[in-house]
């Protein structure tokens, strides 16, 4: 057996170009006017706009880790026997 002798058990599947006429019809499955219609266009993710407008938390850097400072009275260090 050769190279060219080779054949693939399925077929290759075609890919549909959209919004070129055809089965869809003139507007090809996009609907009519706007900018989610036309060729090219650039539209942010909704998600990423709700994300920008949260603040940063600054000076965030786990603190629940670290030990915390107890506070002493001075009278409970003078009252202790040595």
């Amino acid at each position: 057996m050769q190279l060219h002798q080779i054949k693939p058990k399925t077929k290759k599947k075609e890919k549909r170009r959209v919004g070129r006429g055809g089965k869809r019809g003139t507007y090809s499955g996009k609907g009519m006017k706007g900018q989610k219609s036309r060729a090219g266009r650039k539209m942010r993710p909704e998600m990423r706009d709700i994300i920008k407008k949260i603040p940063k938390l600054r000076g965030y850097n786990f603190n629940s880790f670290r030990t915390k400072p107890e506070v002493v009275n001075l009278n409970a260090l003078e009252q202790r026997p040595n």
